[in-house]
């Protein structure tokens, strides 16, 4: 989620997705996995050279229910463009899902950990499309959807759809701000690697913990204000730091709340309903000397 595309895809998954939970399955095992959009994309794609029209305005037009609340914000002539500049990088994903039915297995396992840990988890499909390499997974009320193209192997596609999941499954309260987002984002990696196993932030994980201090003391100083730059989608170039510390940021402050809580099942649940982020930070005490300094 690096740019203002994701941004706002982000933005339009959060705000419509409870909307839809109730039709969902509580049973793991009944998860679908969809890949009728991709497949589609790869007609689109052998189409491109032999045809005087853009065969992508096809693939868009008969989107996948999951994918069609999206469809929207993509342009189907920017499209077109975008896979000619990057016909080797799409090409790379061709066959990423040959071994799919050996990862829907391993989803499911983990998203019967999510079950143990929130009992009234709903799980929703996991649709598989294609887009123009600005999101590896976001959410709307229909589904969690996989950014395809971004997949070159299947390696961490367990903790990538976990994370997704846990976004399904929060209703987080509270004004809009650094804070706020990165508590979102933190959390949903602290609780997918909880049930997959699997960091899908490695970079900035390893980045934020050897610059702990000096980061800390800069967030404390941003994270009321709306500006997710330095922090989340976007760097300003100021120094050598990787995108998304807004990640790790919020994983270490649910990392702290989650210790020092005894019902731990209770903590999960507090975790993803959180009603007042401050008060959650507080609560951690992951902050605390540098928000008194």
């Amino acid at each position: 989620m690096k740019n203002t595309l994701m941004a706002l895809i982000l933005l339009f998954g959060i705000l419509t997705v409870a909307n839809g939970q109730e039709k969902f399955s509580k049973n793991p095992m009944d998860t679908k996995f969809i890949t009728e959009d991709f497949e589609r994309f790869w007609q689109a794609f052998d189409e491109m050279d032999n045809s005087s029209e853009n065969p992508f305005e096809g693939y868009l037009k008969n989107a996948s229910e999951g994918f069609s609340p999206l469809v929207d914000y993509f342009d189907p002539k920017t499209l077109f463009q975008t896979v000619k500049e990057r016909k080797e990088d799409y090409l790379k994903s061709r066959n990423v899902l040959d071994s799919l039915s050996g990862k829907e297995t391993e989803i499911k396992k983990a998203y019967s950990k999510m079950k143990y840990w929130y009992p009234t988890a709903k799980f929703p499909p996991v649709y598989f499309v294609v887009g123009m390499f600005t999101s590896g997974g976001t959410i709307t009320d229909k589904g969690l959807l996989i950014g395809s193209e971004k997949l070159e192997n299947l390696n961490r596609l367990t903790g990538l759809v976990s994370h997704e999941l846990i976004h399904y499954q929060q209703s987080i309260e509270g004004e809009d701000n650094l804070l706020k987002q990165a508590i979102l984002e933190g959390s949903a990696d602290f609780i997918g690697e909880m049930i997959s196993g699997e960091h899908i932030n490695l970079v900035p994980f390893n980045y934020g913990n050897e610059n702990e201090e000096e980061l800390c003391k800069e967030f404390v100083k941003a994270m009321k204000k709306k500006n997710y730059k330095d922090w989340l989608y976007e760097t300003s170039g100021k120094d050598n730091r990787p995108n998304d510390l807004g990640y790790w940021m919020g994983y270490k402050i649910t990392e702290a709340y989650f210790k020092k809580q005894t019902d731990k099942k209770q903590a999960i649940n507090n975790i993803l309903n959180i009603k007042d982020p401050m008060a959650f930070l507080k609560e951690s005490g992951y902050l605390q000397k540098y928000m008194k300094d």
